[in-house]
């Protein structure tokens, strides 16, 4: 049975909460990868940041719907919301756009189990850690590698 620490990528590419978004945009270019973790200055892992953050950005916003009731305007959303999707849109470092909830592995996670989180909860980039530190990244393409037997 494949484990994680025998499909990972070991030579994992990181960025920092400063790192902007048009090196982060370069960063995924040229290295040719969906997306990075974000590290803080003891190299601890805090976060992922992907190539949909970026995409995420440069959407339209979405106006909120208001009714009138009597004589106040009551919007139907949480103004909370608009406001996230503001700063996401405007953003101009990492620290703006990433996620701070990181799906993550160790070593010795069964290949299955992987697929099965990458499938129920939509992700296709996990860290694989031991504790806060990354040792390496699964990618879709490293799973893929790794069930077809040329990991």
């Amino acid at each position: 049975m494949l484990h994680a620490k025998d499909i990972m990528t070991r030579d994992v590419i990181t960025v920092r909460t400063t790192t902007t978004i048009e090196e982060l945009a370069r960063i995924l270019m040229e290295h040719k990868i969906s997306g990075v973790p974000v590290v803080d200055d003891a190299g601890d892992l805090i976060g992922i940041v992907t190539e949909n953050d970026l995409i995420n950005q440069n959407r339209r916003l979405h106006i909120p719907t208001v009714i009138r009731l009597f004589d106040a305007f009551i919007m139907l959303e949480s103004s909370g919301k608009i406001e996230k999707e503001i700063k996401k849109m405007t953003a101009i470092a990492v620290n703006d756009i990433y996620t701070k909830e990181v799906i993550t592995v160790t070593e010795g996670t069964p290949v299955q189990d992987i697929a099965t989180i990458m499938s129920e909860k939509k992700v296709h980039l996990i860290p694989v850690v031991e504790g806060k530190k990354i040792l390496g990244i699964i990618g879709k393409i490293d799973l893929i590698k790794g069930i077809t037997g040329r990991a």
